[in-house]
Order: structure tokens, then sequence, then C-alpha cells
């Protein structure tokens, strides 16, 4: 193994004095901009009378209770909306996987009608279904799960084209038929990601629930509505709060659920 040769420092010094010996303003520069920064931004803070107490202070008054309602109903509308869709996208995603319907003539028409639901905002779809089944929570309900099954649809169907095709080949070289290739063959490799795709999408629809309650379908988001539209900032600043902590519980529960559907990979 060669050996590196020993640098000479003396040499490098002599080529390079500014490095070596910089002088003593150049070392200071640095130092004096941040501390002078820094008294420039408590100057401002002093100057301007900043003050944390002058902010809005969350407060619900007596309120709570129902804002605590609330938020569970926000929570239901983005969990039961969230299942149904993925209940009934999971069939149609077969047909809409190349590998399950090899004809485009039929393939075709599913994927355009996937495209067309997904195509249209929660937001849309929430005012269609309030007024087709009235104000409320079962419209958000609705709401989500329609605008989730064409998600769903388009994630599921390239999920199975992308599994490994030589377990279906075992399946049917052991005599199965088509059924026993998609439940044996491609299910087991696509359930977990599609799992955590359900379990993203919960999360996601949590503040999305949020939004089209405020149009009307129910929820938090109706509460939050009403708070700013008479000017209580107070309790408006604490349902925002409660929606972030809501939001950050469910990432961290549904971080923990997907950890413990597909595993924890050891990074190489």
């Amino acid at each position: 193994m060669t050996q590196l040769p020993t640098p000479d420092s003396e040499a490098l010094r002599a080529r390079y004095p500014l490095v070596f010996n910089r002088p003593v303003s150049a070392r200071l520069a640095t130092p004096v901009m941040m501390f002078g920064a820094f008294g420039i931004f408590v100057f401002g803070l002093v100057d301007l009378d900043f003050s944390p107490a002058r902010l809005i202070p969350p407060d619900p008054g007596s309120s709570l209770p129902a804002y605590l309602v609330a938020l569970g109903e926000t929570l239901s509308i983005a969990l039961l909306g969230t299942t149904i869709a993925a209940v009934f996208a999971l069939p149609v995603s077969l047909l809409a996987a190349k590998n399950i319907v090899p004809s485009n003539i039929f393939r075709f028409p599913v994927r355009r009608l996937l495209d067309s639901i997904r195509g249209v905002d929660t937001l849309i779809w929430a005012l269609v279904w309030i007024n087709v089944v009235g104000l409320g929570p079962f419209a958000g309900v609705l709401a989500i799960a329609v605008s989730d099954f064409g998600a769903f649809g388009k994630l599921f169907s390239e999920a199975i084209e992308a599994a490994d095709k030589k377990q279906v080949e075992g399946i049917r070289a052991s005599g199965g038929n088509a059924l026993h290739e998609i439940r044996f063959g491609l299910m087991p490799q696509v359930l977990p990601v599609i799992a955590g795709q359900v379990l993203y999408f919960i999360e996601s629809n949590t503040r999305s629930a949020t939004i089209i309650g405020i149009v009307g379908a129910g929820g938090i988001g109706l509460q939050l509505a009403e708070q700013i539209r008479v000017l209580e900032w107070q309790k408006v600043s604490f349902l925002i709060l409660m929606i972030l902590v809501a939001v950050a519980a469910i990432d961290w529960i549904s971080g923990k659920l997907r950890f413990a559907i597909i595993g924890r990979r050891a990074v190489a």
C-alpha cells in the first residue's frame, strides 16, 4: 500500500500566509457581526414594545365540551370516509390493473372513471353532497369517501401492477385459478402498501375534514367558521391549537402502525 507523502507545513504557511496567519480584524469580523445583529434584534423587541402577553391567548371559555365533541366528529368523518373509500376502491383497482385485466378495452373506462372522480377536489364534493343530503357530518363522510375513491383506485392499481410476478406464477404452476392467484399471490404483497397508504390518507383527511366543515359539513371546521364570524379570536386560536395537536397525534400513531405493518427496515 502506497504511503502518502507528509505535507510540509512550513512551505504551506509560506505559500498561504492569509490562511494560517489571519489578521485580528478578519478573525473578529464574524463575532462582531453576530453580536451586532443580536443587539439590533433586542433593540427591536424593546423599541416595538413586543410582549408575548399581547398575543391572542387560546381560551375556549365554556365551550370546551362542545369543541371536544366537534373534534371527535372531525376524526370520525376522516376515519369513516377513508375506510369506505378504501373498501370500495380495492375491487375496482383490480379492474384497473394491467396484470389483472390485460385488455385495454375494459381497463380504459375504469381508469378514466377514477381520473374523473379524482379530478374534483374534496371541497367541491362537499358542496355537492351538502345540497344532496343537507348540512352535517354525513355530507363530509360522503365527500371524503368519493374523493378518496378515485385516489385509492389509482394508487392501489399501481401497487398491484408493481407486485412480483414470481409468486403469481408459483400459484398458477401449482394448479391455482385466477382467484387463487389474486388471493395468495398478489394480496399478501400489496396489502402492507395499501395499509400504509390508507393510514396516511386518514391523517391527511383530518385536515380535509376541517376545511369541508367550514362550508357546513360538520366537525370542528364548523365551530371554527362560527367563531371567526363572531370575531372570537381567543376561541379561534384554541381551535387551531386543537387541530394542530390532533394532526400531530394522528401522524405519530399512524407512523407506529405503519412500522408495525411493514416492519422497520435496517439502514445500510
